[in-house]
């Protein structure tokens, strides 16, 4: 087994990571910003490097002040948790030439999966069922309007290099795709370096399902059950759950072996996940995209499959079996998550400040990964995300009650926070009834 580490990130997710390392008796090293010096995950860490001031550029991106931090404190592995340089396959290609163990995926299998049409086409080609859409990157807005005649209204345009939501608009027709790829475009290349653009099918009802993976040190490549991902805003996600509620036991077999064929198509190894677009008035799937990465939302697998999936991908990458048998996989019970965000519960719009006051809920089956306490201040710099609370129960309706509890106990006062948000949720007649899908928040709002 690796015996240090350093987790090249921040927030809950390094806190996550070093909880398991430092279970495990790994040696954790965190590195942090100017603006993170006073978190939770500095103050657990086994050891901690400053490594630049607030900007992400200068610090969580910064490749040469990580690795100067793992090699000044003798680190033997490097985990890149999600976001900044997760599924920056060059960053990975660096770890590794540098002598270091990566925690991921291989640097070849991030770059097939990071363009979105590459990706497509790689799918299509191991049989996993993908929308229509572009083949090739459009090349200019006439390429575009050409293809969304073929593939008929409304398209989604998306970058082919964008990935959490971002970079993606809805045409309805040629005047709205004129615009739209324009918008598309200009947002890729200032966000990804790469303007390339797809056509895909639009569905305006859709549901969002996700399929966890593993690819082990042995080679073959293992399903841990799906995900539902459709309470979204802005195309990002609040609420996940697992199993979902619209799959049925044929679906649910069919989504978890395309999964691994996706998987194997690429020679996966470590944690990753198939995304997929679910039409649940056909239970037609597709494919939609692979996190090349461990996801925000992998408690709410780990609650019914019984693992920690960290500790997985410490043994992948140590080359060893894993905790399971691959053979004898069952799920139990049901699993809910919340992003706990510092965002306007009406309009989603980040919201800064002091953290007064925190008091986690308790009770049965009820998980936090924070990444922030009480006198902590949230700053503009990074991502909103506060906390996610997992709640767990033997039934859907049992994780839902305890869910409700859990919200109410949560108390934080200082920045703006979601919690009023998932009150209304958790007691919505459509979230409620399970057969929700996408649009659900725009029609709560």
């Amino acid at each position: 087994m690796i015996e240090s580490l350093l987790v090249a990130n921040r927030g809950e997710i390094a806190r996550r990571v070093i909880r398991t390392a430092k279970r495990l008796g790994i040696r954790a090293i965190a590195v942090y910003s100017e603006a993170d010096a006073d978190l939770p995950f500095v103050v657990e860490a086994d050891e901690a490097v400053l490594i630049g001031p607030p900007n992400p550029a200068q610090s969580y991106r910064n490749v040469e002040a990580i690795l100067a931090a793992a090699k000044s404190t003798g680190a033997q592995a490097i985990h890149p948790g999600y976001g900044f340089l997760s599924e920056n396959a060059e960053f990975a290609r660096t770890v590794a030439a540098s002598g270091l163990i990566w925690v991921g995926p291989g640097a070849d299998a991030i770059t097939a999966m990071g363009d979105k049409i590459n990706a497509r086409n790689l799918m299509a080609a191991a049989g996993v069922p993908v929308a229509p859409g572009t083949t090739d990157p459009a090349a200019d807005l006439d390429a575009a309007v050409t293809a969304a005649a073929e593939i008929g209204y409304p398209v989604m345009v998306k970058a082919a290099a964008g990935g959490g939501g971002m970079g993606m608009g809805v045409a309805a027709d040629e005047a709205a795709l004129r615009t739209e790829y324009d918008k598309v475009r200009a947002f890729a290349e200032r966000m990804f370096g790469d303007g390339s653009v797809l056509i895909e099918r639009y569905f305006p009802r859709v549901r969002h399902v996700e399929v966890q993976i593993l690819g082990l040190a042995d080679g073959r490549v293992v399903a841990l059950g799906e995900r539902e991902c459709s309470v979204q805003r802005r195309n990002q996600k609040l609420v996940e759950e697992s199993p979902s509620p619209a799959v049925s036991p044929e679906l649910r077999a069919r989504l978890l072996a395309a999964a691994v064929r996706a998987g194997e198509a690429v020679g996966y190894r470590n944690a990753g996940t198939v995304e997929c677009l679910l039409d649940p008035s056909t239970s037609e799937f597709f494919f939609l995209e692979m996190n090349t990465r461990l996801q925000v939302e992998h408690p709410v697998t780990e609650y019914v499959y019984g693992i920690d999936l960290v500790e997985e991908q410490l043994r992948v990458a140590s080359g060893l079996a894993p905790t399971f048998d691959p053979d004898a996989l069952a799920p139990s019970g049901h699993a809910i998550e919340l992003r706990i965000n510092a965002e306007d519960p009406k309009r989603f719009l980040p919201g800064p400040g002091v953290i007064r006051t925190w008091v986690e809920p308790t009770g049965e089956d009820v998980r936090i990964d924070s990444g922030y306490a009480a006198g902590n201040t949230v700053t503009p710099f990074y991502d909103s995300l506060l906390a996610k609370l997992i709640v767990g129960g033997a039934t859907r309706g049992e994780a839902i009650e305890r869910a409700r509890a859990a919200v109410i106990a949560f108390q934080i006062e200082g920045p703006k926070n979601n919690l009023p948000f998932f009150i209304d949720l958790l007691k919505n007649a459509e979230f409620l009834s399970g057969a929700y899908d996408t649009g659900i928040v725009s029609r709560m709002r």
